[in-house]
This record gives C-alpha cells, structure tokens and sequence, in this order.
C-alpha cells in the first residue's frame, strides 16, 4: 500500500474536493477495510489462487468470476500505467508530456524484461523499499508542516467541497490503498490465518491510514488545496522548503512506484495465465518459458497494453480508470461474501453489505471519463463472455 498511491493521488483527490480529500480518504479507508474482511473470510474458504475469479465464480457462477478476473486483469494494468507514469513526474518534473511517456515506457520494458527471466521482488527488498518510502514520507511531512508556507488556513474552507467532489476524492484516493487485500490470500502460509488474518487487516490498514492521514495534512498545509491539486509531484513540491529534501523524495517516489510495479506487473500476468488456461482468454498467454519458468506470452502482453495506455492517458485518467474496474472486482468480492454462511465464517452482515454499496457507489462518483471508459471495457469483457458461450455452446457449469 506504500507505493505510488501516497504519491500521486493526493492531487486529483484536491481537484475534486479541496481539503474535503480529507474526508474521502475516511470513506477510502472504510471501504478497502470491508473489500478486505469480505476477501479475508472467502480466502480462509476457498485457498486458491485466483481472488476474486475463484470466489465469484464459486459463490455466484462462472460468469460473475470471469467478470471479477477481467476486471482485476484491466484495472491493474491500468495501475501499472499510473505506477509509471508516477516514476516520470517525480524523476522528470520539468519535462513534457512526450520525454515523460517515453521514460514511463521504458520503465515498463525494462521491468517486463526483468520479470521475463524471472526476476521478482524479494522479501528483503520488499522491507528495504518500505523503510526507504517511510523515512522519505517522514521527512516530507516534517518539511511541509514546518516550511515558510505552511498555514493551516489553507485547509480552510472545509471540507471544501460538495458530496460529489468528496466521493470522487474517495474514488481516486481508493487507489492509495491498493495492495490491502494480499493480506487475506496467504491463507495457506500463515499459522492460524482463521485469527491472524483477521487481525492483520486491521493493524495493516489502520498503520497505513495513519501514514495516509499524516501526508494528506502535510501537503495540505504546505500547499494549499489549489496549488495541491495542480502539482505533478505534490510531495516533492511540499518538501521544496528543505532543498536538499527535495531530490530525496523524487528518488523515493520513483524506488516506491518501481516497487509496486515490480510486483503488480507479475501478479497481473498471473492472473493473464490463469484465465488463460481456462480459456477465457486467448490460451497463447498460457505458455509457459521452459527455461525460467515463467508466463512468458502473459507478460509480453501486458507490458504492451501498460505501454499503449501510458501513451493514451494521463496520470488522473490512469488512476481513475483503474479505481472503477477494481472497485468492480472487490464488489464481486463482496456480494460473494454476502452469500456465505455463519458455518462458513461469513462476516457481520454489515461488511459486505456497507462494502457493495460502498464499491457502487466510489465507482460511479469518479470522472465522467473514466466511468464511460471502465463501463465499456467491462461491457466488452461481458460481450467477449456472451459470444464465447455460444459460439462453444458450452453448458454452465451447475455449482
């Protein structure tokens, strides 16, 4: 969760509502803690790999599954997109458009070409990229709340925005939080996962919130909710009073997204090769490198698709349209947890239900744009379903 997100979201979440972003990242927080408790009780059922593809498909049919695993596979090749395009702003943050893109691009083939011979992100790195965003976010916080234009009259008005712009504030700032619900798939690795899941969702949601809050006033007051929301690189901008700080943070802004995209891009061809090998996508991206072991064909392919974005939108569009298919995704989530029983471990009925209406919701109050562009490409999933099913007449399986 302390990657990009910290440092990109915060300025579109300004555009929409000022210092009422404040009051979105609550909503935010509140909604990826039920997608996570819903996720957490379902994977404790059902240890597969596959998320959501698996629980939807068994909890609510085939179709509601391979939605789940469509819309998982297009919104986190969209995040790779503004996981990149996050490196370019914090290392080119006087650059235009063109020499931004083409940097965010190659980042994108150098880290495919890294995963192609199996390259992954270790657990030591994993620990040495967090403790270097958590001294970098410390020591921006620290700079923003103490340089010379620091006022807390610039959270002034709040909440600063109507009910819209608040809601579109969570829907962006949901972003943030990507990367919560690893904690409930590790079912099969834990010791107890039954009591240390549940526990752990909490604790790991409730510390980053902390972080999120911390970054949000600091930037806040350091900028302003206008100059926040115009900034390519806000924390960078806020930590401008200290100008030594200043390329620290731009360096840990790009270590953080090069982190996430690392790992993103791996679990998303994963998930390629998953539904691949079930057929709902081409079974091409099924192949597997015979040296490094690896979907070779899944990961060529969405390097590609993250380049193609890359060059088709920018960073708000980017992170919008990934936050409405994975709101889609954990909406799937919840309504399958809905249907468990309390032999099964179902969660209070009002976690899922406040997290369904919750993913509705977020998802339809973030920009036009990415609403048209996100209904579509789900509609075409849905489409590419329907002429599957009848072109191989295949009978749905009964559950």
């Amino acid at each position: 969760m302390l990657g990009a997100g910290v440092f990109a979201a915060f300025a579109p979440a300004a555009r929409a509502a000022g210092a009422g972003l404040l009051i979105g990242l609550a909503v935010a927080a509140l909604v990826a803690y039920c997608n996570a408790t819903s996720s957490a009780r379902l994977a404790a059922r059902y240890p597969e790999s596959g998320g959501t593809y698996v629980y939807g498909r068994e909890r609510l049919g085939p179709f509601w599954g391979y939605l789940a695993g469509w819309g998982f596979v297009v919104g986190k090749t969209a995040s790779c997109a503004a996981m990149a395009l996050t490196v370019a702003a914090y290392t080119l943050p006087d650059a235009g458009r063109p020499l931004r893109t083409a940097l965010a691009v190659a980042v994108v083939a150098a880290l495919t070409a890294l995963n192609y011979r199996g390259v992954r992100k270790s657990l030591w790195l994993t620990r040495l990229i967090v403790t270097v965003t958590l001294l970098v976010l410390t020591l921006a916080v620290v700079a923003g709340l103490t340089g010379p234009a620091a006022s807390t009259a610039n959270l002034l008005p709040f909440p600063g925005g109507d009910a819209g712009g608040i809601l579109e504030s969570a829907g962006l700032l949901f972003f943030a939080f990507a990367g919560y619900a690893r904690v409930a798939t590790l079912g099969e690795e834990v010791r107890a996962p039954e009591r240390t899941i549940p526990r752990a969702i909490p604790i790991a949601l409730g510390s980053t919130l902390t972080v999120y809050v911390a970054v949000a006033l600091a930037v806040l007051i350091a900028l302003g909710p206008a100059r926040l929301a115009a900034a390519a690189d806000p924390l960078a901008e806020a930590a401008g009073s200290w100008p030594w700080l200043e390329p620290v943070v731009r360096a840990g802004a790009a270590v953080a997204a090069l982190g996430s995209l690392l790992a993103l891009v791996l679990g998303v061809s994963r998930t390629t090769l998953a539904m691949a090998r079930d057929g709902h996508l081409p079974r091409a991206l099924a192949a597997v490198h015979p040296r490094f072991q690896v979907p070779h064909h899944a990961e060529l392919a969405v390097g590609v698709v993250v380049a193609v974005l890359i060059a088709a939108v920018d960073l708000r569009g980017a992170i919008g349209f990934s936050s409405f298919a994975v709101l889609a995704y954990y909406a799937i989530a919840n309504a399958s947890a809905w249907t468990l029983t309390r032999h099964e471990g179902r969660p209070p009925r009002i976690v899922p239900a406040v997290g369904l209406l919750g993913c509705v919701v977020l998802a339809f109050s973030l920009p036009g744009g990415s609403v048209l562009a996100g209904s579509a490409v789900l509609a075409l999933g849905a489409g590419v379903w329907i002429v599957r099913r009848r072109v191989h007449r295949e009978p749905t399986p009964r559950r």
